[in-house]
C-alpha cells in the first residue's frame, strides 16, 4: 500500500524507488538519477550525524552546483537538522548575516574567506567538494553499504529513537527581503513543504513525460521547489545555467527538449524576443509558468504567435506561503489581470484596516490561509506575530502586505504593495535592505532607492564623495548582485517636503533631467 511522504527526504525516496536508474536531474553535461540522489544524501546525512549535526541545527549551504545542492538538502533533512540554501552572490555582510542569525552547525561553501568566517563562528566547515566525497564514501560503521542485497544504498532515515523527526519540525530556511535592513528567514517545516508541493502540482499537471527547465537557481524558492515537484510527477528538471538565462536560453530549450519552463519575467520576456527573431524555436515546449511579477501582455501575445502550442500559467505567490494562487492554463485569456483561484485546500480574502473580510469587489489587504503558510520568521517574533495571525486559534493567516480584491468566482486581482517591497528581474526586493546596505558603504552620506515605474528599473541616488560606480561595486560586498539598482545617480542634496522627508516625486523629475547621466 502507497503511504504519501510524511518527511522532505521521504519524497526522494519513494521517487527513487519508483524510477532508480533514469537521469532525472541534469546540469550542463552532468546527470543524476534519482536512485543516485537518495544514496548520495544517505551517506552524506550519516557522515554529518557522525561529525556531531543533530536534529534542529542549521547548515548553511551556498553552492553554484544544483546537483550538489540537491544532495545536501536532503541529506540535511534525513538529520532532522534545517537547510539554508543561499545564492552565491551571498557574501561580506549579507554572509556574515546569516552566520550571526542562524547560528549554523554546519556551512558548505567554496570560498577561503568564507571558511575562516564560519570556523571563528564555531561552524563544522566543508567545500562542494569535501561533500561530494561523502556521498562516495561509507559512513562510519556501515558495513558494505548496501541494503537487502539488493546493491541499493540504505535510504533509511539517520537512527536517532532518543529524538525523532517529527512532520511538524523545521526543515527549511529560505532568506528574504523584507521591511527590514537585513532579509529574513521564513521557516517551513516538512510538513508544509509537501502539502504545498502536493497542491502545486495538483494545480500545475507537470507528467511524468515532461522535462521542466529551470534557469532559476535552488537557492530560490520557485528554483527549488521546482526540485519537489518533478519528483512528485515522475519527471526530469533540466538546470540551467545563468548564461543560459540570456541568449543561449532558445538554445538551451532546443537542445534539452524541454516541454516546461519556469519562468519570471525576465526569462520570459527575453524568449519572447528571441523566438520571434529565430527559425530554430523550442517547438515541444508546452507550459510556460510564471512568478515574481505580472508578465506583460506583450511578452504574452508574442510567445502565443511564436510558439503556437504554448500555454500560460501565471501565478501569485510570496516565500512565506510559495504559492497563494494559481490560474487556469491561458486562463489569463478569459479573465485579464487575475492571478488564479486559491490553492486546492486553502483560501484567500482581503481584509480591510480592521481586519475584518471585505466582500467581492472591494481591495484590501490580501490574506492567505491554509496548509500552504509557513511557520513564521526565525528569531523575528514580533514580525511574525504580525504577519501571521490567528484567528480564533486555527490555521495562520497570513497578512501578506499586497492589496487586491477577489472576485464572485473567488478569483484573485492584484494591486500592488503598501510598504517598501519591490520586484526587480523577477525577484523581491526591499528598498529598506538596498539603501540600509547603501549607508554601509564608506563615503556614503545618503541614500534613497526609488523602486521600478514606468517601465525604468530602480534607481539609487546618493549623495557620496566617491564615485557612483564605486558605489554600485562596493554594495556588492553587502548584498547580493540582483538587489544592487541598475542605475546609480549622486547628487549634491536630496529635494525634502516641509515634513523633512525626502520627496520622491521631485527626486524622480530630478534624476529624469535630461542631461542627467
Amino acid at each position: 500500500m502507497t503511504t504519501q511522504p510524511r518527511l522532505l527526504h521521504d519524497l526522494l525516496d519513494d521517487a527513487a524507488r519508483r524510477d532508480p536508474h533514469t537521469p532525472a536531474l541534469s546540469t550542463g553535461e552532468r546527470t543524476a538519477s534519482l536512485g543516485e540522489l537518495a544514496s548520495a544524501s544517505s551517506r552524506i546525512a550519516r557522515h554529518l550525524r557522525a561529525r556531531g549535526l543533530r536534529r534542529g541545527d542549521r547548515v548553511a549551504v551556498r553552492t553554484g552546483d544544483p546537483l550538489a545542492a540537491v544532495a545536501a538538502l536532503f541529506a540535511v533533512s534525513r538529520t532532522g537538522a534545517v537547510f539554508s540554501l543561499l545564492h552565491e552572490s551571498v557574501r561580506d555582510g549579507a554572509f556574515t548575516h546569516v552566520l550571526t542569525d542562524a547560528e549554523p552547525a554546519a556551512v558548505v561553501c567554496d570560498s577561503d574567506e568564507a571558511r575562516d568566517e564560519a570556523t571563528a563562528a564555531g561552524a563544522d566547515f566543508l567545500t562542494t567538494g569535501d561533500l561530494l566525497a561523502l556521498a562516495e564514501t561509507p559512513p562510519p560503521g556501515a558495513a558494505d553499504g548496501t541494503a537487502n542485497g539488493t546493491g541499493a544504498e540504505e535510504t533509511a532515515p539517520v537512527p536517532d529513537r532518543t529524538s525523532p523527526v517529527l512532520e511538524v519540525d523545521p526543515v527549511c530556511m529560505i532568506y528574504t527581503s523584507g521591511t527590514t535592513s537585513r532579509p529574513k528567514a521564513v521557516v517551513s517545516t516538512h510538513q508544509q513543504i509537501l502539502f504545498a508541493a502536493r497542491a502545486i502540482r495538483e494545480r500545475l499537471g507537470y507528467r511524468a513525460d515532461d522535462t521542466v527547465y529551470c534557469p532559476l537557481p535552488v537557492s530560490f524558492d520557485y528554483g527549488l521547489y521546482q526540485v519537489y515537484l518533478v519528483m512528485l510527477a515522475g519527471a526530469r528538471l533540466r538546470f540551467g545555467s545563468p548564461t543560459e538565462s540570456g541568449p543561449p536560453l532558445l538554445r538551451s530549450l532546443v537542445e534539452s527538449g524541454a516541454t516546461v519552463l519556469a519562468g519570471v519575467p525576465a526569462v520570459s520576456d527575453r524568449l519572447a524576443w528571441l523566438a520571434a527573431r529565430s527559425r530554430r524555436r523550442p517547438t515541444s515546449l508546452r507550459l510556460l509558468t510564471n512568478t515574481g511579477a505580472a508578465l506583460s501582455e506583450k511578452t504574452v501575445a508574442s510567445l502565443r504567435e511564436s510558439l503556437p502550442g504554448l500555454r500560460v500559467q501565471v501565478m501569485y505567490g510570496l516565500t512565506e506561503c510559495k504559492r497563494a494562487a494559481i490560474m487556469p492554463p491561458d486562463g489569463d485569456l478569459d479573465r485579464p489581470g487575475s492571478c488564479g483561484l486559491p490553492l486546492d485546500g486553502t483560501e484567500i480574502f482581503v481584509v480591510g484596516p480592521d481586519g475584518e473580510r471585505l466582500p467581492a469587489g472591494e481591495t484590501g489587504q490580501i490574506v492567505v490561509r491554509g496548509p500552504n503558510v509557513m511557520a513564521g520568521y526565525w528569531r523575528r517574533e514580533e514580525l511574525t506575530a504580525e504577519r501571521f495571525h490567528r484567528r480564533d486559534g486555527l490555521f495562520p493567516e497570513l497578512r501578506t502586505g499586497d492589496y487586491g480584491w477577489v472576485d464572485e468566482d473567488g478569483y484573485l486581482y492584484f494591486d500592488g504593495r503598501r510598504d517598501d517591497i519591490y520586484k526587480e528581474r523577477g525577484f523581491r526586493v526591499s528598498a529598506t535592505e538596498v539603501e540600509a546596505a547603501a549607508h554601509r558603504v564608506e563615503g556614503v552620506d545618503s541614500a534613497i532607492v526609488l523602486p521600478p515605474a514606468n517601465g525604468r528599473p530602480a534607481q539609487l541616488a546618493v549623495i557620496s564623495s566617491i564615485p557612483k560606480e564605486e558605489v554600485l561595486e562596493r554594495m556588492r560586498g553587502e548584498i547580493e548582485e540582483f538587489k544592487v539598482p541598475r542605475v546609480c545617480v549622486r547628487l549634491d542634496d536630496l529635494p525634502t517636503n516641509s515634513n523633512g522627508k525626502v520627496d520622491r516625486a521631485r527626486l524622480a523629475d530630478l534624476i529624469s533631467a535630461p542631461g542627467r547621466a
